[in-house]
């Protein structure tokens, strides 16, 4: 039978895994908003979920809390170990996901210092065992990835082929080495290149691995004309998510735009309540203020007063009152304009 991933239409376009970003709560409202094709958890620490003590593991599996509208929804894992990974696609496949996701990309030197994320690409032939060990602990779920062009320098040519010698259902990959970080264009050129290495070594399309492309894209317009450019199967999305819950609902043109951004940052900040109050620090709802509130006559004073704030019940207090005054006045403006 065919993985979601082959059922998707094409181009597909996917959410981003944002570490304390697309969190439960965060993805849950844009499921609401626009839900995209495809998306993925925050990226999780297998070991973590094996060794870590009661507490910690209650703590990281709430990262790998969804819900039914999020579908297809992917867990991304990272370990350099393959039992350990083997086990927690095991776990994965009984939480009813619909495809489990390898790290191989991440750039934070505490995760590459256990071997994981990006550093995986000096290691292809750990990369590959890994990718066999999920399939083994999850054969009904297609097993995915999401890496970089290389580690120091371009390395796609012999990176790339790696990985596709597992038959992998999809694998992104965020246009740059991990020793540019962010700090370069994102090369979507490579992107390119990328699906015709996997064109000239899998024949069969019906077969092939897909090829998601990621990096620097401002919005769905932009994802559209670099799937086009490139001719990859998907584009993932993440930065430009923040603050722009409704960013794949491909109507994004909205009149009052404060009260529309008001009211997503409560809605927000009420999920973050519901699912993830009891374990989540509250900090991590301060890193999306300044997208949801900028562009408006007093939106920086409300911002700063947010940042003060140290509950979501505060800051809906806030938002709510401020809302108020924003409807007001709009109600004012139209009857002037009448």
């Amino acid at each position: 039978m065919k993985s979601f991933w082959q059922r998707l239409p094409r181009p597909f376009f996917a959410l981003a895994p944002l570490e304390d970003v697309t969190d439960a709560a965060f993805r849950r409202l844009i499921a609401s908003c626009g839900k995209p094709d495809v998306m993925y958890t925050e990226f999780t620490s297998a070991d973590g979920l094996l060794l870590a003590d009661e507490k910690g593991k209650q703590k990281l599996l709430k990262k790998l809390l969804y819900s039914e509208s999020e579908r297809p929804i992917v867990a991304q894992v990272f370990t350099s170990v393959p039992d350990t990974l083997e086990r927690v696609a095991a776990i994965i496949g009984e939480l009813g996901f619909d495809g489990v996701d390898i790290n191989m990309g991440c750039p934070d030197r505490a995760v590459e210092k256990s071997g994981c994320g990006a550093a995986l690409i000096k290691h292809p032939a750990l990369a590959r065992e890994l990718l066999r060990a999920a399939k083994r602990g999850a054969p009904g779920l297609p097993v995915s990835l999401k890496t970089r062009i290389g580690y120091n320098k371009d390395e796609l040519e012999s990176w790339l082929p790696e990985l596709l010698a597992e038959a992998p259902a999809a694998i992104a990959i965020h246009a740059r080495t991990r020793k540019e970080m962010s700090d370069v264009p994102a090369r979507w050129d490579h992107i390119k290149r990328a699906v015709a290495i996997r064109n000239n070594r899998q024949g069969e399309a019906s077969t092939r691995t897909l090829i998601i492309g990621n990096g620097d894209v401002e919005n769905m317009e932009d994802a559209q004309k670099k799937a086009a450019e490139s001719g990859c199967d998907g584009v993932m999305l993440g930065r430009a998510i923040f603050g722009t819950p409704w960013l794949f609902s491909h109507s994004q043109e909205c009149e009052n735009v404060p009260q529309r951004n008001i009211r997503a940052l409560i809605e927000h900040l009420n999920l973050f309540e519901e699912l993830l109050g009891d374990t989540t620090n509250y900090a991590v709802m301060k890193k999306h203020f300044k997208a949801y509130i900028s562009g408006w006559a007093g939106a920086k004073d409300l911002r700063t007063l947010l940042m003060e704030t140290e509950s979501a019940a505060a800051a809906k207090e806030l938002l709510l009152t401020e809302l108020a005054v924003a409807e007001l006045e709009a109600i004012v403006s139209s009857e002037i304009n009448a």
